[in-house]
């Protein structure tokens, strides 16, 4: 596979334990279809619940043309905003693999844990009702719907905790 940046040969490497395709000149790195999401759950458990689908809402899923080429399929990539960030990366239609530049993952993991701070706080039922749906009809394999279940229940009891000690402490007082 060619870099679509710099017309270089790929180099394949681990990256939070998934097998990138990377630039050894730029640095940018190729996802191919849902390695960017096992690349994330592996990178921040707690964000195992959390995935940005940047093909599931065609109303937010607003693309442009890309100068750049699919190190795969070699057709012209599409730049795409990841979900409601500022970080704009480059997809292909065809292949649905996903083109990084530099520093981009970083963000990614960033803006996710912002995205996931807020999100519970403000959504929790629906996200837990939505990971109780997984559970049971997927995409993932029930263990790991089990585990991103597990995770919005915990990561809830956290937030619960610190921006509302009191209640915390009445919750942690129930008889058990």
């Amino acid at each position: 596979m060619i870099c679509p940046i710099d017309k270089k040969q790929l180099k394949k490497a681990l990256l939070a334990e998934t097998e990138v395709d990377y630039c050894p000149k730029c640095l940018g790195l190729w996802f191919e279809e849902d390695e960017l999401r096992q690349a994330k759950d592996v990178k921040d458990r707690n964000l195992r619940w959390l995935d940005i689908d940047l093909w599931k809402d065609e109303e937010k899923f607003k693309i442009s043309p890309g100068r750049k080429l699919c190190p795969s399929c070699r057709l012209p990539l599409y730049e795409a905003k990841y979900g409601s960030s500022n970080i704009r990366v480059d997809v292909c239609n065809l292949c649905k693999g996903i083109w990084l530049d530099r520093g981009e993952f970083k963000k990614i993991i960033s803006y996710l844990k912002k995205e996931a701070d807020q999100e519970i706080l403000d959504h929790y039922l629906k996200n837990l009702i939505n990971e109780f749906g997984e559970i049971l009809q997927g995409p993932e394999v029930f263990q790991e719907e089990l585990e991103d279940f597990l995770i919005v229940l915990k990561t809830l009891n956290y937030k619960l905790a610190v921006q509302y000690p009191a209640i915390a402490r009445i919750i942690a007082g129930l008889p058990k």
